[in-house]
């Protein structure tokens, strides 16, 4: 290992280089540390996620509509169903006919998920083997 103390005829150089050494040894040690945590980070569970896919409603005069507000209020198309247990009722009749008709819920933005998920288990109930979400569109460009 060598020093420069100097040089003989006494005049003094500025040395005007940058020691690059200090950065490299940063450099190397990010690059290790980079290399041992991404392996760490891209770990996840392996699932199948389901496709996105734009199904056009077809609106047929004997699929039911469901309309549920914000307050938690239950339409069957535009009359007022009283309880759950009278939605279950008229399901149940519904649920019979051959071919069984659709059922389109249309749930307010503001609305419960309970609210929902009442008239959904009231489906079940009643046997009814297809249920669909009626939603809107985004807008367009946002």
């Amino acid at each position: 290992m060598g020093m420069n103390v100097g040089s003989s005829s006494g005049d003094d150089e500025v040395v005007s280089t940058i020691n690059t050494t200090p950065l490299v040894d940063v450099m190397l040690v990010l690059l290790i540390i980079f290399l041992i945590t991404i392996p760490v980070v891209t770990q996840s569970v392996t699932l199948s996620l389901p496709k996105e896919t734009n199904i056009v409603r077809v609106t047929k005069p004997e699929n039911v509509e469901l309309a549920v507000t914000k307050d938690g209020d239950i339409y069957w198309n535009t009359a007022l169903v009283p309880d759950t247990e009278a939605l279950v009722k008229r399901l149940g009749k519904v649920s019979v006919l051959n071919p069984q008709p659709e059922v389109h819920i249309r749930g307010d933005e503001k609305a419960r998920y309970e609210s929902v998920g009442k008239v959904v288990y009231a489906c079940q109930r009643a046997g009814i083997m297809k249920i669909s979400f009626v939603t809107e569109p985004p807008a367009r460009g946002g």
